[in-house]
């Protein structure tokens, strides 16, 4: 089974991204557990929530994969940005147990300037504050492009956090197409050494979602700029490659392509004709 959608806005409601899922042949979502560029949270209707856990048994879609805002920085030079960094998390950690056992991705931050040992400190000290024993959200470290002070740009940094993490049961990684080309990994004509490195490093059963991007950019750009499916320097035919590897099957497959609702609708046709079941 594919599990495929992209990201939808969560301004009216789960049901309403579930249904909006349906239209265009979508079984799985994104959305961003708040504003994306800023801090306010919309208050979770239960009764929204019911109605699409109905649809969701319905129509069986997999897994979704909530994003944390982009304004968050775990390793952030300013102290009053780390916490507001510890608390969206620890707020948007509690909000999934309304749909839970799902995915909670965040880009792992920037360092600043500080060093990428102290981003890795940074990052793994907020982790170890907010997990808890009884969440059952997956929070995900999403790879990384290497633009500027970003860390994450390599597996050995997504280990390197996660090794400082007590709860490493509640860790996983997305898997972003784009970023880790654009960070150096040559995805189009050595797939299997790629994997084979992220298995021996962190092991290939912590990627728990992909982030399907062409790119714009050329190997090792660390520019981190988005493509349509085949429209990029990553090519369909890498991408195809990507969704029927055995180890990503039944895992949820999320576009962050540059496409309104139908070109995502053309993306999943496509992607799903292409795929063995």
């Amino acid at each position: 089974m594919l599990y495929i959608g992209c990201h939808l806005s969560a301004s009216k409601g789960y049901t309403a991204m579930g249904k909006q899922a349906e239209k265009i042949d979508a079984n799985t979502f994104a959305f961003f557990t708040r504003n994306p560029r800023g801090s306010s949270a919309k208050e979770i209707n239960i009764s929204d929530v019911a109605e699409y856990l109905e649809l969701s048994e319905k129509l069986a879609f997999g897994k979704l994969v909530a994003h944390a805002p982009y304004t968050m920085n775990p390793c952030s030079a300013d102290e009053k940005i780390r916490y507001f960094s510890r608390q969206t998390m620890a707020d948007d950690l509690k909000r999934m147990e309304s749909t839970p056992h799902n995915y909670y991705n965040f880009h792992p931050g920037s360092h600043v300037k500080q060093g990428v040992e102290t981003g890795i400190e940074l990052i793994a000290n907020q982790l170890n504050g907010v997990l808890t024993e009884e969440q059952s959200t997956i929070v995900l470290l999403e790879t990384m492009a290497g633009k500027g002070s970003e860390v994450g740009r390599n597996f050995e940094e997504i280990r390197a956090i996660m090794d400082r993490v007590e709860r490493r049961e509640k860790l996983g990684v997305c898997f972003d197409t784009c970023h880790v080309w654009d960070g150096g990994y040559d995805i189009v004509n050595r797939l299997d050494d790629v994997l084979e490195q992220f298995d021996k490093i962190i092991g290939i059963e912590k990627i728990k979602a992909i982030h399907l991007n062409d790119s714009m950019n050329p190997l090792g750009s660390h520019k981190d700029r988005h493509a349509r499916i085949g429209e990029g320097h990553i090519g369909a035919d890498a991408l195809i490659r990507v969704i029927n590897r055995p180890e990503f099957k039944g895992l949820p497959v999320i576009l962050e392509t540059p496409n309104e609702m139908d070109g995502y609708a053309r993306e999943i046709k496509f992607l799903r004709e292409n795929y063995s079941e």
